[in-house]
């Protein structure tokens, strides 16, 4: 049951940051606020990097998936930081 409910820990975190991504890119295409978008953004990435984490840990455990995991979330935390700076020089 461990190994099991960590993959379901996993996949409930991918779901939580593609629903919070999505419901982001639909209140965008509303407002058309920059902020949104960059934040919108943001969660994708980190979409991204839980979908990678469930297939590093779940699918394929015997692939080095590590530095993709890396790099979508430091590009999460980029195009953030990003999009603050952004907005606050405007």
């Amino acid at each position: 049951m461990d190994e099991m409910g960590g993959a379901l820990v996993y996949f409930l975190c991918l779901l939580a940051s593609a629903l919070c991504a999505g419901l982001l890119l639909r209140s965008w295409q509303k407002s058309r606020s920059r902020l949104l978008l960059w934040t919108a953004l943001a969660f994708v990435c980190l979409a991204l990097n839980n979908l990678f984490l469930v297939l590093d840990m779940v699918v394929f455990p015997d692939v080095f998936l590590w530095p993709w995991r890396q790099a979508t979330s430091l590009s999460a935390v980029a195009v953030l930081i990003y999009g603050f700076i952004w907005e606050a020089e405007q």
